[in-house]
């Protein structure tokens, strides 16, 4: 079982991947309107990401004897004034989730619930993952700068990215809706 201290914390944490989710999709309906939909394509993955790892959090808590509260999820931003704004704040946004899931890892280490230590360092793991995808992407966007060719190259490029379901122990199917 797992404390009502550490269950909150995860909870929150539930609907904050939810909002990312929804972030994410707002980032992806940006960047269709504005005919880039390499870049929608890349922001629709990132959103299934998240949805998968609220759904993995929510396993996890049941698992473990708790009850899931699901939470209103604000408005996201609804528009953004280049490619490259959308992804610094697409890392800003990652940034703070980073935070919160060290959050979580050091309330489990001092409570020594090692099942939440041991299930939160998946997701420790892939916010380095995150970071360096959004850092790479926006090292890119500088690059090209004005530069329409470039842009339009990485929509190709961003166009392949495929959606695979992550597999996180102890959160089994992290499939959205599972």
């Amino acid at each position: 079982m797992i404390s009502k201290k550490l269950g909150d914390l995860l909870n929150d944490q539930v609907n904050f991947e939810y909002y990312s989710a929804y972030i994410y999709f707002s980032m992806a309906a940006q960047f269709k309107h504005d005919g880039l939909n390499g870049f929608s394509n890349w922001m629709n993955v990132q959103t299934q990401e998240e949805l998968c790892h609220g759904t993995a959090m929510l396993n996890h808590l049941v698992q473990r004897g708790f009850k899931p509260e699901m939470k209103a999820i604000p408005q996201p931003p609804v528009s953004w004034k280049s490619p490259l704004s959308i992804f610094e704040n697409a890392l800003e946004h990652e940034e703070m989730v980073t935070k919160r899931i060290h959050g979580i890892a050091a309330a489990a280490e001092s409570e020594k619930d090692f099942a939440l230590l041991n299930f939160i360092q998946w997701f420790i793991s892939e916010q380095v993952e995150e970071e360096a995808n959004d850092n790479e992407i926006i090292g890119q966007l500088r690059l090209i700068g004005e530069a329409k060719g470039g842009l339009f190259m990485m929509d190709k490029e961003l166009g392949a990215r495929k959606f695979a379901l992550p597999v996180i122990p102890g959160g089994g199917l992290a499939q959205a809706g599972a």
